[in-house]
């Protein structure tokens, strides 16, 4: 066993990943206010641009999973993403400079509109930082999970505590983002855009300084191949029938090599895809292989794909209940905007500062559940862990249908004190304080819902398809951020229907903001009907282990 580095190599992973996540979350956390303010775009326009960049974001944090496996490895897939995110924030950075931005408007009458120019220079910006974020993240914790040797009980303890501390320092940035880059940034746009791209300048130098001390694993090619085989195979003896009584002689199932350290039975679920592994004539050689991977699949494949295609219900379930979590930087600071955001006489939060809530929520959630509720939970329910990963995932549905009905009664609240008051500017006399418990419920449906989401992909994925089950968390967000972006578009044209006006109007005591809130909720409560359906049907997988089923 070759000498892993361990922490001499992650001091330098570690100092990247914060260098560059202060760079990264500090430039997009308040993109909402720059496009609003700045760049004069309407509410809708606004939040459709942030969610093709977010989308675009996370669907290529797949791409870029595979290709790093596949083809680059981990480190050169990092380096080139750096690069590409580098680019895109000076671009932005320049977006700042007055011959790059419409100018300010004089009043809601007077507003000037980007040029295409101007609008096109900044999507190509947003876009290659989107991109170059998106390749990179699937990729920074197995990279320095690389560095630590997982045979011994050190490495092994090693690779916990920087998981530990990764995601510490991550709550720590986001909170960091919106507070004092947030406000540093309604100060001096070009000024904190500058200062953010030199601290990404500089992760990239921290990067390479450890490049002699790190361990690279190289690319062992995709995976994608073996899973079409078995689609393939099947559809090819679609016409053979599955033998009343089960034979294992009848089925192509080899020892697995050193490699797999849990083997897979074969199981009575989707029992189609069985036929990819039925032994035909002429299939195997005088040695007992595969003639052709085509038409002759193993148990072990066939159960590997099984365990994706029963993932796909529960992966589903997460679209509609995560649009709340990718909709937070939008709208709510909408609302902000338009109510009282003085603490004390003389200082005003910024309207993003509000999703401190929910980062606060979570800072002080995840240690009282790990010190208290988890043992306390582990006792009632016999499980180590408190609650499993599906019961979490329900309960994270839950917080999210409270959110958006928190969320609609503030705002309807809200609307009716700005036109009772009649407020020249459309303010309410009303604290955004008030927007905390939505924030609040926001933070428990965040927790619960990616961690259980996560978890779950972790368990039930096959043993050598983990990197492919952990991207869909990703996809989920991509598929969460599209169909909320089509939610808004579709609110916003059926309400404006026949001259009316729509709820998402950019002046929202016009709007109705709350009724959107509140369909919202509604699409929530059909999603838990949904996933309690999915969790009843749910099989979890089965995998032998020292002759042991487990």
């Amino acid at each position: 066993m070759e000498n892993k580095p361990g922490w001499r190599a992650i001091s330098y992973i570690l100092g990247y990943q914060i260098v560059q996540r202060i760079a990264t979350l500090g430039m997009m956390g308040n993109l909402m206010v720059y496009l609003l303010q700045f760049f004069n775009l309407g509410q809708v326009a606004a939040a459709n641009v942030l969610a093709i960049v977010a989308g675009a974001s996370n669907l290529i944090a797949v791409i870029g999973a595979c290709v790093a496996d596949a083809y680059l490895g981990k480190f050169k897939t990092i380096a080139i993403s750096s690069f590409g995110v580098l680019v895109g924030m000076v671009i932005l950075t320049l977006t700042a400079l007055p011959q790059l931005h419409p100018p300010s408007c004089i009043s809601t009458e007077h507003c000037v509109p980007p040029t295409s120019f101007q609008l096109g220079f900044l999507i190509l910006g947003n876009g290659l930082l989107a991109l170059g974020t998106g390749a990179m993240g699937p990729c920074a914790i197995p990279f320095a999970f690389d560095q630590f040797d997982s045979t011994c009980s050190d490495g092994r303890k090693g690779m916990s505590r920087f998981f530990n501390w990764y995601f510490t320092s991550l709550t720590v940035i986001q909170l960091n983002s919106l507070t004092a880059v947030v406000y540093l940034e309604n100060k001096s746009w070009i000024l904190s855009f500058g200062m953010l791209t030199l601290l990404m300048l500089f992760s990239i130098i921290i990067l390479f300084v450890g490049a002699s001390v790190y361990v690279y694993i190289p690319p062992e090619g995709s995976i994608f191949s073996g899973i079409a085989q078995v689609f393939v195979a099947a559809y090819k003896k679609r016409h053979l029938k599955i033998p009343v009584i089960e034979d294992e002689l009848l089925y192509y199932d080899p020892p697995v090599d050193a490699k797999t350290l849990l083997k897979m039975p074969s199981t009575q679920q989707l029992t189609c895809l069985n036929k990819a592994a039925l032994i035909g004539d002429n299939e195997l050689d005088a040695r007992g292989s595969v003639k052709n991977p085509w038409r002759l699949c193993s148990i072990q494949q066939v159960e590997e794909v099984k365990c994706l295609i029963k993932m796909l219900p529960i992966w589903a379930s997460g679209i509609l209940c995560l649009i709340p979590v990718i909709q937070q930087g939008t709208f709510p600071v909408s609302q902000a905007l338009k109510m009282d955001r003085h603490l004390g006489a003389n200082f005003t939060l910024p309207p993003a500062t509000y999703n401190v809530v929910s980062l606060v929520t979570v800072i002080i959630f995840l240690p009282c559940f790990d010190l208290f509720l988890q043992p306390a939970l582990a006792k009632v329910t016999k499980n180590e862990e408190g609650l499993t990963s599906l019961q979490k995932i329900v309960i994270g549905d839950i917080c999210s249908v409270l959110t958006m009905l928190c969320a609609g009664f503030v705002e309807w609240r809200r609307r009716g004190v700005a036109i009772s008051h009649g407020a020249p500017d459309g303010v309410a006399p009303m604290s955004a304080m008030w927007l905390a418990p939505q924030f609040v419920f926001l933070g428990f449906c965040e927790i619960l819902t990616v961690v259980g989401h996560t978890q779950f992909y972790s368990t039930e994925s096959p043993e050598n398809m983990k990197s492919i089950g952990n991207s869909l968390q990703y996809l989920v967000m991509a598929f969460s951020i599209y169909v909320g972006t089509l939610v808004v578009n579709v609110v916003n044209k059926v309400t404006r229907k026949h001259g009316g006006i729509d709820w998402l109007n950019d002046d929202i005591n016009a709007g109705r903001l709350d009724y959107y809130y509140f369909l919202l909720a509604g699409f929530a409560a059909i999603n838990l009907v949904y996933i309690l359906l999915c969790v009843k049907c749910h099989h979890y997988k089965v995998v032998i282990n020292n002759n042991r089923f487990e």
